[in-house]
């Protein structure tokens, strides 16, 4: 992550500790001196690839109280049960409050992380790459796509503002593909086009599309229409892809597969945080 960090992982960050500490961390206040000091480590619980690293600091820096912070790993790395991620000296009640904060986006982006890593292993060797989607919890696309790449596998668009990609409920509203693919061109934007059937194909070819979208077709189907395509346009596959078909789809010849899966059903790793007084 950039040491000035995007406003919005800033702003994720700061709505993460208002949620969860709001007009201050009652437990912690009460029980704990408020001139204790101690020391904290985060440990993985599990096999993983790490993620979410760059949020520590600014977890830490938005509440103070902390002295020093070592990030002993860093994102993209494959770590074993008993790894140490960071350590984190300091203020014992910043170390309570700031935990779970900590702990929700480690094991969140770290989870992504771990997905995305074994969907590149599967597909290894195929030519074809993955790619994440726009599937992503609201307010964290950012640092999930981030997560994403740091597993292996490449970013599609951010968002609706970066390029194009016209999907069914395009084409019905523009009139046809023919109107849609001519009214996207003339944009000057990167254009992606959606296609349910080989008609649809052979019109879209026919325009001109340099990169296509094939949806929900099985394997055996992606094949065909990929040898259709013979390499005048880029291809893409989805729907339905997951870690138990994505081998088949990506030896069809296509160039990318995409999957929601990576970011809407990764689930949290174990990771813990550990604190003793110093």
């Amino acid at each position: 992550m950039a040491d000035t960090p995007h406003p919005e992982i800033l702003d994720a960050v700061r709505r993460a500790l208002a949620e969860d500490i709001g007009g201050g961390d009652v437990t912690s206040q009460s029980c704990v001196p408020a001139d204790r000091r101690a020391e904290g480590v985060f440990l993985v619980r599990q096999e993983l690839v790490l993620a979410g690293t760059g949020v520590v600091p600014l977890i830490y820096n938005e509440r103070g109280g902390v002295e020093e912070l070592n990030i002993l790993h860093h994102d993209g790395e494959r770590l074993e049960e008993g790894a140490r991620i960071a350590t984190v000296r300091g203020k014992a009640r910043t170390l309570l409050e700031c935990e779970r904060v900590a702990l929700n986006f480690l094991q969140r982006l770290s989870g992504v992380a771990t997905i995305a890593h074994q969907f590149a292993e599967v597909v290894n060797g195929t030519g074809c790459k993955v790619l994440d989607t726009r599937k992503t919890t609201p307010g964290l696309r950012r640092l999930e796509k981030a997560a994403a790449a740091a597993g292996g596998i490449t970013n599609h668009r951010i968002g609706l503002f970066d390029a194009m990609l016209i999907k069914n409920n395009h084409i019905e509203a523009a009139g046809g593909v023919r109107q849609a693919l001519g009214n996207a061109q003339r944009a000057g934007l990167p254009v992606e086009i959606e296609v349910r059937t080989i008609d649809e194909l052979h019109e879209a070819l026919e325009c001109g599309a340099t990169h296509l979208l094939l949806d929900n077709l099985s394997p055996q189907q992606a094949s065909e229409w990929t040898r259709v395509v013979n390499g005048r346009a880029t291809v893409e596959l989805s729907g339905g892809i997951d870690l138990d078909n994505v081998r088949s789809y990506a030896e069809t010849g296509a160039d990318f597969v995409s999957s929601g899966a990576i970011t809407h059903s990764a689930k949290a790793v174990d990771i813990s945080f550990r604190l003793h007084l110093l």
